[in-house]
């Protein structure tokens, strides 16, 4: 045991205990005690390192408490240990009691790089990720990762340099990602979902000099597609490396290796995310290891995840929710990555029966399909049990749905944006109702308010307005964008442009996003009210609302159903159902059936190519 005494002021002391007060410290402690002065007005234990008290000890303190009037001296910052001696011994009754402050979050402060290293020290052995080539220790991930970085590091790739990286979920993927995070570069991670021009335009937006390619969509032919990509970038982005999956890394894995490993600290600029850009130019979001890992350590517990479970990862790995949620919620709690080949649903469905994965996070449009699917079985999904839906809202039919065809699964809805991933979930034992209805409680040391956009001030619970965040996991701003296009405001909230409410129990409700605003005739129209109502029909398994031009009105609204399996829509009747709950203003002007709703490589419904197409499809009908 140990007592450090310090003077505040002329009648005022601090005594830091550390270690037991037991037999062995007993005396000691006495006379720590008995030199406190009688005219002490405050003495103030500190028990904070205070591991262990025992009857020898309780008494000393009884002891130095006899001294003393009510009041003066008084025990804080006391552990659960030495509260439970307090409270059996009945002593707590002779002090003023103050248990253990509760203490701030303890954040990973490390690097992606040393992340790594971490892992292949610790566990060099364990199996990290399974793959079409099979199991992927700790050890081969980081040995393949050197050598990309040596590869990398020839083509001039130094630190502070600017890598994107394309291609579909694939070890070589995380093998690329770790190569570029040991160089001290930063990775800018291009959805492959893109045509060449505007991977082109992404990367140079990105200041993004070298691309590490693997399976594009767009890429028929290797060669003529790289070249699309140099053309469109007017001849600066020409150095490219391929991660594709033909490229087998572990066969040289013993090879020598030579690059500088650079220096690096947890919250460095370590990745750009890129925003989906329907509405716009995609913007960079600079993030560092520092909101990634701490985000997804938290996800990991929020999951429940062990190194027991077996996590089908689909969710696309340049997404913060597939970042987050998956690659590396995994990779804290030590449970095992399965990438499947595609994401075919026949294929996702036979992966999880077959390896009897615990864990798939999806996208209300994926879960539909996988429900949807000829093949499709209770049984193939009995060993899930957990989903976090994120990235587009589920509504309460789609809930059901999902919930009569999973019943042991434990689904979580959630909120996230590029900008900071979680903002908000449900957690894993909260009601159907949560579930359906919310998008779950503020994070831990996420902070959440909303703003009236036109007065600024914030609404009271159960108002609606804009979504505002801020906290630990916020990106630092997006890459190279004007100050005044920067969505950080000046008392550091960030301005969602999302629309929701706060409910009495604290819970985030969305609403939608304000930029899918239909404005018809002078009436503001969120599509979210619309969606929610069709998907309440049997005949609809999915429903996107948009606002399509009009001479007279501004816009009308439109909206693109998708049949539930066996079931044809009928016009008539879904407008009758809609106006027997909507205003008349809401009630679509015209309806488009679709076999499957255009998506980007998120999971969210690609509003561009649906508004393209809905827009030709009308003017047909009307010709």
């Amino acid at each position: 045991m140990k007592i450090k005494m310090e003077q505040l002021n002329a009648r005022a002391w601090r005594l830091r205990i550390s270690g037991r007060l037991d037999p062995d410290s007993a005396d000691a402690a006495r006379l720590v005690f008995a030199a406190m002065p009688d005219d002490a007005e405050v003495i103030t234990v500190d028990c904070a390192a205070l591991n262990d008290v025992t009857l020898a000890g309780l008494r000393e303190l009884l002891i130095a408490r006899r001294r003393f009037t009510a009041g003066i001296m008084r025990l804080v910052n006391v552990r659960p240990k030495v509260m439970e001696t307090l409270n059996v011994s009945g002593f707590r009754d002779f002090f003023e009691v103050s248990a253990e402050e509760e203490p701030g979050p303890e954040y990973m402060r490390v690097s992606f790089r040393d992340f790594l290293s971490t892992k292949r020290c610790a566990m060099p052995e364990r199996v990290a990720a399974v793959s079409e080539a099979g199991e992927h220790t700790w050890r081969e991930i980081d040995a393949c990762a050197d050598v990309i970085a040596s590869d990398l590091a020839r083509l001039g790739v130094r630190k502070g340099s600017h890598v994107a990286i394309c291609g579909r979920n694939a070890i070589n993927w995380i093998y690329a990602f770790f190569a570029v995070q040991k160089l001290g570069a930063v990775a800018a991670l291009v959805n492959p979902g893109l045509k060449a021009a505007e991977i082109a335009a992404v990367a140079l937006g990105g200041d993004a000099d070298f691309l590490c390619f693997g399976e594009i969509l767009e890429m028929k032919d290797e060669g003529a597609f790289l070249q699309e990509i140099e053309a469109a970038s007017g001849g600066r982005l020409m150095r490219f490396y391929s991660i594709r999956n033909t490229v087998d890394f572990r066969a040289r894995q013993h090879e020598p290796v030579s690059y500088l490993l650079a220096p690096s600290r947890g919250d460095d600029p370590a990745l750009m995310i890129f925003t989906s850009g329907y509405t716009g130019t995609p913007k960079g979001v600079l993030l560092s290891a520092w909101g990634v890992l701490n985000a997804s350590r938290g996800s990991a517990g929020n999951q429940r995840l062990t190194e027991r479970d077996k996590i089908c990862l689909i969710l696309p790995m340049f997404h913060i929710f597939g970042l987050v949620a998956g690659l590396f919620a995994g990779a804290c709690a030590d449970a095992i990555l399965y990438l499947p080949k595609d994401i075919r649903t026949d294929t996702i469905l036979e992966l999880i029966s077959r390896e009897q994965c615990t864990v798939f996070h999806s996208v209300p449009s994926m879960l539909i399909a996988l429900i949807n699917n000829k093949s499709f079985a209770p049984e193939k999904l009995s060993s899930l049990r957990c989903t976090i839906i994120s990235a587009a809202a589920a509504t309460r039919a789609q809930m059901e749905r999902f919930q009569a065809a999973m019943p042991q699964n434990h689904f979580l809805s959630s909120y996230g944006l590029s900008e900071m991933a979680p903002v908000s979930i449900t957690d894993y034992e909260d009601t159907d109702e949560h579930v359906m209805f919310t998008v779950g409680k503020p994070w831990p040391d996420i902070r959440i308010k909303i703003i009236n956009r036109d007065t600024g001030r914030e609404c009271p619970a159960g108002t609606d307005g804009e979504i505002l965040v801020q906290g630990y996991s916020l990106m630092g701003g997006y890459y190279r964008i004007g100050l005044d296009d920067q969505a950080i405001d000046a008392e550091g909230w960030l301005h969602t442009g999302d629309r929701g409410l706060l409910d009495e129990e604290g819970y985030l409700r969305l609403l939608g996003r304000y930029k899918e605003l239909i404005l018809r005739g002078g009436e503001n129209v969120m599509p979210g009210e619309i969606e929610y109502a069709l998907t309440e029909l049997d005949s609809v398994a999915n429903a996107k609302v948009i606002g399509v031009p009009s001479d007279f009105f501004g816009e009308e609204v439109c909206a693109c159903v998708v049949c539930a399996p066996g079931k044809s829509f009928d016009e008539e009747a879904a407008r009758t159902a809609l106006s027997a709950r909507l205003a008349r203003y809401k009630v679509p002007s015209f309806f488009l059936e679709y076999e499957q709703l255009p998506l980007l490589a998120t999971g969210k419904v690609n509003i561009a190519a649906l508004k393209k197409d809905a827009v030709e499809r009308i003017k047909n009908m009307q010709k």
